[in-house]
Formats: C-alpha cells, sequence, structure tokens
C-alpha cells in the first residue's frame, strides 16, 4: 500500500509541468547567484572631503583616501555644510573634515582633531566606512600607534582569508532545504482539496500514518537530491568542500527536512485554500529565518528573542553544519543540536499524522 502511496505522489510532482523544473533550477540559481551576493564585506564607499589645512601633510592623507580601494573619492568640498550636502542627496556616504593646522599640530606633537560624519541610515555601510577612513587618519595622526598594532599578530582560525562565501553556503543550504522541503509540502494537500482528489483517499481504507509518510518520503529524497547538488556545486564553483565528516551534513538535512516537511502538511491539514496555506507558511519561514542566527549572531538579539532559539530548528541546523562543514566539528560537536532536531522534527510528524482527518 505504501508503495503505491509513494508512486502516487511521484507521479504527481513528474506530471507538473512546473514542479520539477523548480527543484533542478532553485538549487543551482542558489548556489551560483547568492554567494556572490550576500557579501557583508563594504566596498565602493563615497568620500567627501573638507581639507582646512591645505598643507602638504592634509594633501597626503586626501591622497591615502584617494588610493584606497574600499573608497571612491568625490573630491573635495569648500566648506563642511557643501559636503554634507551631498549626504542628504546620498552622493556620498562619509565626509572626512581636515581642520585648520593639522599640520602644525602634528609637528608641535598635539592630537588635531579629524571630523569623520558618515550616513548611518545604512548602519553597516556606515560604521564600517568609518572604522576604514579612521585606519587610514590614524596611520597619518598617530603612527606610533599604527607602528604598535603592527606588531600584533592575528590568526584566523578555520577561515584564515575570511572569505564570506565559506560563512554564507552552509546558511544557504538551510534556505535552499526549507523553501524546498517547507512550501512544496504545504500546497500538497491543500491543492488535492482544491482539486477535489482527497476524497478519493478518505473513502479508502488507507491508516492515516501511512498517506502522511507517502506524502513525506518524496520530499525526503527531494532533499537528499538538493544537497547533493548544492555540496557538488560549492565544490565546483567555489573550491569550498566540507571540513568535516560528510555524512553528519546528510544527517543534519534529512533531520531539517523530517521538520519541514511535517510542518508544511500540518499547515496543509489546518488550511482550506492554497492562498491561506501560503500566507500562513510564510510567516513561520520569515520568523524562523531571521531568529535564527543565519545573518546575524543570536547572542546579540535581546533576551526575549534569543529564548525563541530554543525552539527554532533552523538555529540548531544553521549552528550544526557551520561547525560541521567549516570548522570541522564531528559527532561529538553538535550532538546537541542533532538531539533537538531529532526531537522537534519527530513532534511535528506525529502532529502531522494526528492532524490530518479523513473526514472532510
Amino acid at each position: 500500500m505504501l508503495k503505491h502511496l509513494i508512486r502516487k505522489e511521484f507521479l504527481q510532482i513528474r506530471r507538473n509541468a512546473f514542479l520539477p523544473r523548480l527543484i533542478i533550477v532553485f538549487p543551482i540559481m542558489m548556489m551560483c547567484v547568492m554567494p556572490w551576493v550576500m557579501n557583508q564585506e563594504v566596498k565602493n564607499i563615497r568620500v567627501d572631503v573638507v581639507d582646512n589645512d591645505r598643507s602638504t601633510l592634509s594633501r597626503q592623507l586626501v591622497q591615502s583616501v584617494e588610493v584606497s580601494n574600499y573608497f571612491i573619492f568625490n573630491g573635495q568640498k569648500p566648506t563642511y555644510d557643501a559636503a554634507l550636502r551631498d549626504i542628504e542627496k546620498m552622493d556620498a556616504d562619509v565626509v572626512l573634515v581636515i581642520p585648520q593646522h593639522f599640520s602644525r599640530d602634528l609637528t608641535l606633537k598635539r592630537n588635531p582633531q579629524v571630523l569623520i560624519a558618515a550616513n548611518a541610515v545604512n548602519g553597516t555601510k556606515g560604521s564600517m566606512g568609518s572604522a576604514y577612513l579612521s585606519q587610514i587618519v590614524t596611520a597619518k595622526v598617530s603612527p606610533t600607534v599604527e607602528a604598535m598594532q603592527s606588531k600584533f599578530a592575528t590568526l584566523f582560525l578555520y577561515n584564515k582569508h575570511l572569505n564570506y562565501k565559506v560563512f554564507m553556503i552552509p546558511a544557504l543550504f538551510a534556505m535552499v532545504m526549507m523553501l524546498m522541503c517547507g512550501f512544496l509540502p504545504t500546497l500538497n494537500i491543500v491543492g488535492e482539496k482544491e482539486a477535489g482528489t482527497i476524497e478519493q483517499i478518505n473513502v479508502t481504507p488507507v491508516p492515516k500514518w501511512a498517506f502522511i509518510l507517502a506524502k513525506l518520503i518524496p520530499y525526503w529524497l527531494i532533499a537528499l537530491f538538493v544537497i547533493v547538488v548544492c555540496l557538488v556545486l560549492s565544490w565546483l564553483i567555489y573550491d569550498i568542500t566540507c571540513q568535516g565528516p560528510l555524512w553528519l551534513v546528510f544527517v543534519l538535512a534529512m533531520l531539517l527536512a523530517l521538520f519541514w516537511s511535517s510542518f508544511g502538511l500540518i499547515i496543509s491539514n489546518y488550511s482550506d485554500t492554497m492562498q491561506q496555506a501560503v500566507f500562513v507558511m510564510w510567516f513561520f519561514v520569515v520568523c524562523m529565518l531571521l531568529l535564527s542566527g543565519l545573518f546575524t549572531p543570536t547572542r546579540s538579539m535581546p533576551q526575549l528573542a534569543y529564548l525563541t532559539t530554543y525552539v527554532n530548528p533552523m538555529h540548531y541546523f544553521v549552528d550544526g553544519i557551520r561547525t560541521v562543514f567549516v570548522r570541522g566539528g564531528g559527532f561529538q560537536s553538535i550532538a546537541h543540536q542533532l538531539l533537538a532536531l531529532l526531537v522537534i522534527a519527530s513532534l511535528m510528524g506525529v502532529w502531522a499524522v494526528r492532524s490530518y482527518k479523513k473526514n472532510h
């Protein structure tokens, strides 16, 4: 019985003109495009300079800004107000104001006050841009500080070249799994309700557990296919491979697929239309994604928001797969994440069976 139900699900997927293409194209596009886009390195910061000193040292400082790879030099402005108008028109991101007597104060061993005004509408760009510019100014104003800093050696562990793709590619696995194994099951049962084919199942002696299991298994196989595609593309395009045991990546992926497919079927069981199911699923997807630590560290969240990570399977998956993929951790390193995912996914699976009612 179960074999025939699973065969029915695969026939429905194959006969759909859109789903097979989506299953193949979506993970490929995510892995080929998103690692280049999801990059928090800040470049091309537009800088206006107000040089009130017009000395040799101030011109050297301006030249240091011009040759930096992080900045686009907008030119010099006559006054601070003129530069501020560029920021207000979004023509500049940062303003550097060199005070009068800048060169004289440096010669007399004083500390001239250099003003850096940053447009912080985009907080990341404003803070990083001002930090980059502060380092250039510090190198000119306090060369002894720069000399002291050069004596310190920094060792970056696990991601030695600070390649942001190494950090984001495991997170993309989570996003692809969530969208593929979450939304497709969500539309499954409610789609059969709208088409009327669910009534044919309701009048058969098929047990609820067999019906739900037949709905889940195809998406577990789709999850395996998706994770294999992502791993292969990560290796071929970016030369980034898993540093830990590869089987742990598949275990994490299967547990996350069990959760999302079960959760999608739960929403489908309680929904009457596709529109209702999609909106409910989208609400939970956005909340779990933003609170998972995928983009920002969970410890930086407010305490109330941080408490939600204890019941968020995306948090456990992202934490676990980054530990295995980037750091090379073993089973002991992610035992807590595996146990949490297993418990949450199992509860969702039981709920999916119990929430399905054969009489609608």
